[in-house]
């Protein structure tokens, strides 16, 4: 089978087209035969190493201290159940599934085993593999984040880079649990994101940008490129303060816990339960909840794929068709 490996950290040209046998399923394994995958922040910082330097070491024993540990990058799939092992109990040959395999990565293959008890969910015949294979990392780590916000009806929640994978998918499930949505993109994305339903959108490259944005019960960072310095002034006494990216607190947000009651949401790992897959693709069945896919490439552009995601202009996702 054809399958994408990353040899040793570096530039995109790192990846390169293997010919390797396909894989056989253990007894609790599905063998499924991947349709699309797609490019993400996690694929391409594993590729390139860029890792903050607080995290070097700890994250090159963890990826690989001379190379990705995981020779076969890509943590988002769909496609489908070509053989099932013989302890296999939820699902059969034939099945059209979707997954995410964000601790194990694999996905840039044209077949891949996961075992019966990953993350991974039946696909509804309403979505195409292209979409099912984009909801897995963006919309599951924004739905992790909003259930832990628990905003209440009415409430006024700040979503900065509105217009990528994590946060085009905030502004949706933000305004289906009823809060009043602000998002924050470039100009060139200000279309898009109004297409998702914001109450109000806002650039932030515009000179105004400061002048348009109000107070907040809660600002999600989707995008670390705002500094908590500037945008907590914007943010309620006892408010919530989302950072995906930032896993610790710096010693401002620390303080400002104590003094303006602050509570922080700051990157951890995400609810991995299938039923959160289902639950999101049944909105998406229901047109309540839309991925965004900005670009398609071919398993054979990786290259190019990679090179688009980590320009840093991608709106939405960018998806891999493999088979």
């Amino acid at each position: 089978m054809k399958v994408v490996i990353c040899t040793k950290y570096g530039a995109p040209e790192v990846l390169q087209i293997r010919e390797v046998p396909k894989p056989i399923p253990k007894p609790n394994e599905l063998l499924i035969k991947i349709k699309s995958t797609t490019v993400t922040v996690a694929d391409f910082r594993a590729r390139s190493f860029t890792i903050p330097l607080i995290f070097w070491l700890p994250a090159r024993l963890m990826l690989g201290i001379s190379k990705p540990r995981k020779s076969i990058l890509g943590v988002e799939l769909s496609g489908v159940i070509e053989a099932v092992g013989n302890q296999v109990k939820n699902f059969k040959q034939g099945d059209e599934v979707f997954a995410a395999t964000l601790n194990e990565f694999g996905a840039y293959a044209e077949y891949i085993c996961l075992a019966e008890t990953k993350t991974f969910a039946l696909k509804p015949a309403q979505l195409s593999f292209n979409e099912a294979a984009a909801i897995p990392i963006g919309a599951r780590t924004a739905l992790h984040y909003l259930k832990k916000v628990k905003l209440k009806q009415g409430e006024k929640i700040l979503i900065y880079g509105a217009s990528g994978s994590v946060g085009s998918y905030a502004v949706q499930l933000a305004k289906h649990f009823g809060a009043e949505v602000t998002g924050v993109c470039s100009n060139k994305n200000t279309g898009l994101v109004k297409a998702l339903g914001v109450d109000k959108v806002i650039a932030y490259d515009e000179a105004t940008f400061l002048n348009q944005l109000e107070m907040y019960d809660a600002i999600f960072i989707a995008v670390d490129k705002w500094a908590f310095k500037e945008c907590s002034k914007f943010l309620k006494k006892g408010g919530t303060y989302i950072n995906i990216t930032q896993p610790i607190k710096s010693p401002k947000m620390i303080w400002s816990s104590f003094t303006k009651n602050f509570k922080f949401l700051m990157g951890e790992n995400v609810d991995e339960s299938a039923e959160s897959l289902t639950w999101l693709a049944n909105l998406a069945v229901q047109k309540k909840l839309k991925p965004v896919i900005d670009k398609v490439y071919k398993l054979d552009e990786i290259r190019e794929a990679h090179h688009y995601v980590e320009s840093g202009h991608k709106r939405g996702n960018v998806v891999i068709e493999v088979n």
